[in-house]
């Protein structure tokens, strides 16, 4: 069967099958066309490939950074933390060398005075000083000293230039000298404050470094300043307590408690300043001490210092007239002179002895023009008025080697036992001549040279049954003032029964005698005025230049205190009619010190009502009765009495007026 032919549509040629050139050519763009679009897709495929790879790159980068700065932020706030914890929250210690601590512990308040039992500050090796209550006389205060090595300083010029805008009395020149030398210390500066010592660290020089060291100050300043003493720079004592407690001060931190009452000690620094002025005086001294225990409560002496700038004081106000002064005690010493006659019984209250001017060869020795005295007085009226011939002839009768030894036994041949170092010796004749005109002169206060310290020991003695206390600045620590002395602590020299006479004749000094003006009313004080021509650096007397002084006790009827006033070469006033002797002048300044005092120290007068009953147990007449069958030293019968052959011989016994 014959083939059908194929129908159009079948016969029509494709895209797929060309069958004709046209349609080979069309199939080979669309082979072509195809690559392309392969290669496109291709292409696109690697693009977007590499970008994931880019962003994931980008990303891990971005997450690292993240971490890192994570990182460092809690690195930086760890090193935040650690300074904060440094500086603010729990500061550490500066290293030794780098900055010196220099803040002590601050002190509680202490107005029980607990703290002289153990008070210590930090860093300090040297013991406070207190007086008796606590009160701080001498300190050591925590300081910085700054030095250099030299080998260390870039620019001494530089650093030079630097340290002078904190330290401005440096001396620029020396420093820069100081600092070119071949040496690796070079002490720059003592005593820093805590300011300063800031100040220079804050320059920040290379070189420059802090030591802890510690300084001495005196709260009180002139206060007690000669019993102070001071130290040197390397805070060793130089004077005074700190001198004598040198070892003890640097070796046991407890606190040194002194006898002295601070408050006492300004109150008698003031009358006695004030007395100065107002006599124009070169010099002046005081002692209270208490008569029981030997403590010394207050001991001032004039011209002063403060005590912090003891290297620039002058030599006469660091001269502690108390205990280096040497002076005659003038009519002072007739108080031992009586207490020798009564208690070795050569002369009794009632014994009379003549007032008639003694004539040793060209001088003699008499009272003042101004005194009427009866040509016999007994012993109390010899007191009462001050008489210089009735004196020697007391001490005649008691004789050279009497007198010898009870001034020796009293103390007054040596050096007062005290914690001063400056103590001196007294100017006291040989033995070998000791004669007659010694004896007289000796008898009212002259020809002897004594501290005011060796005075009122020896009227203590007088006052306290007899006992020989030994002066001390050291505060005892007893458990009252009502201190019993007995033999076996220290001299019992005389009896209770002299001792009683004697407290009556000092209060009839004042009550009725030439020391009416050293009256305290309520505190009944008794006492003995002295006046002696002052000498001069050639050993010769000086004609109306004086040195005045008043020795007593307080109160007489119960004896608890001991006073000694001077004035050194005081100058008359209009109020004193033109006299320089101590009846004018140092027994008003006796009673000054004594009403003021006295309440600080717990006495105070007794009801008014009392005060006759307490007048009465101090009474002893001017002129006492002698007793029958007794036959009284006087006109007559005067064993004392100088030889004539004294009478014609030379001796250099000036005229003198001892009251």
């Amino acid at each position: 069967m014959p083939e059908k032919e194929p129908s159009p549509s079948a016969k029509k040629p494709t895209n797929d099958q060309p069958d004709t050139p046209s349609g080979q050519q069309h199939t080979k763009g669309s082979k072509l066309f195809s690559k392309v679009g392969a290669a496109r897709r291709f292409l696109s495929l690697r693009y977007w490939n590499e970008r994931r790879q880019k962003v994931s790159w980008i990303e891990r980068c971005q997450n690292r950074l993240v971490y890192v700065g994570m990182g460092f932020l809690v690195l930086y706030g760890a090193v935040t933390l650690k300074a904060l914890m440094a500086t603010v929250l729990a500061p550490m210690a500066p290293l030794p060398g780098q900055i010196a601590s220099t803040l002590p512990e601050i002190p509680k308040p202490d107005p029980q005075a607990l703290m002289s039992g153990g008070f210590e500050l930090p860093n300090i090796r040297r013991a406070t000083v207190t007086d008796r209550n606590g009160q701080a006389l001498a300190i050591s205060l925590p300081v910085v000293q700054v030095y250099a090595n030299p080998m260390e300083i870039i620019s001494p010029e530089e650093a030079v230039a630097k340290l002078h805008h904190v330290l401005p009395d440096i001396d620029q020149k020396d420093l820069i000298k100081r600092l070119k030398k071949k040496k690796q210390f070079v002490y720059l500066a003592h005593n820093l404050s805590p300011t300063q010592e800031l100040a220079i660290n804050n320059l920040g020089i290379p070189g420059i470094y802090f030591e802890t060291g510690e300084r001495r100050h005196y709260p009180l300043g002139r206060i007690a300043a000669q019993i102070m003493g001071g130290v040197d720079l390397d805070n060793h004592g130089i004077a005074g307590v700190e001198r004598y407690f040198d070892k003890r001060l640097s070796s046991d931190r407890t606190p040194l408690r002194l006898s002295i009452d601070a408050r006492v000690q300004a109150a008698v620094r003031d009358e006695l300043d004030e007395a100065k002025r107002k006599f124009q005086a070169i010099g002046a001294c005081a002692i209270l001490m208490d008569i029981h225990s030997g403590e010394v409560i207050a001991m001032v002496s004039l011209p002063d210092f403060d005590a912090n700038d003891f290297g620039h004081a002058p030599s006469d106000a660091r001269f502690n007239r108390a205990v280096t002064g040497m002076y005659e005690p003038g009519s002072t010493f007739k108080l031992q002179t009586a207490a020798m006659a009564l208690q070795l019984g050569v002369a009794h209250p009632w014994d009379r002895f003549s007032t008639t001017p003694i004539h040793v060869g060209r001088f003699k020795i008499s009272d003042l023009k101004s005194d009427h005295f009866a040509p016999w007085l007994p012993l109390t009226s010899v007191m009462a008025f001050s008489s210089n011939p009735a004196s020697a002839h007391i001490a005649l009768d008691v004789g050279a080697t009497r007198q010898q030894e009870w001034l020796k036994n009293m103390g007054f041949f040596d050096r007062v036992p005290i914690e001063l170092p400056e103590a001196g010796r007294p100017i006291v004749p040989s033995r070998k001549n000791w004669g007659l005109t010694t004896i007289m002169t000796v008898g009212f206060g002259h020809g002897i040279a004594e501290s005011p310290l060796a005075i009122v020991r020896g009227t203590a003695a007088t006052g306290n049954g007899g006992y020989l206390v030994t002066p001390t600045l050291v505060a005892h620590n007893h458990d009252n003032d009502d201190v019993v002395m007995s033999d076996t602590q220290v001299p019992h020299l005389l009896s209770e029964k002299t001792s009683d006479t004697l407290r009556r004749i000092l209060r009839l000094v004042v009550a009725k005698g030439i020391g009416k003006r050293a009256e305290s009313p309520g505190y009944f004080v008794g006492g003995k005025t002295g006046t002696a021509e002052k000498i001069s650096d050639r050993g010769t007397y000086l004609k109306h230049v004086n040195i005045t002084a008043f020795t007593g006790m307080f109160p007489m009827n119960a004896p608890r205190y001991a006073l000694y006033v001077m004035l050194d070469a005081p100058h008359p006033t209009a109020e004193t009619h033109g006299w320089t002797t101590a009846g004018w002048i140092a027994a008003p300044l006796f009673s000054n010190i004594v009403t003021r005092t006295a309440p600080m120290l717990g006495l105070f007068p007794p009801d008014p009502s009392r005060n006759a009953q307490v007048e009465a147990s101090l009474e002893i007449p001017l002129i006492p009765p002698i007793p029958p069958g007794v036959r009284a030293l006087g006109p007559g019968n005067d064993p004392g009495a100088p030889p004539p052959s004294l009478l014609r011989t030379h001796h250099a016994v000036r005229s003198s007026h001892g009251h």
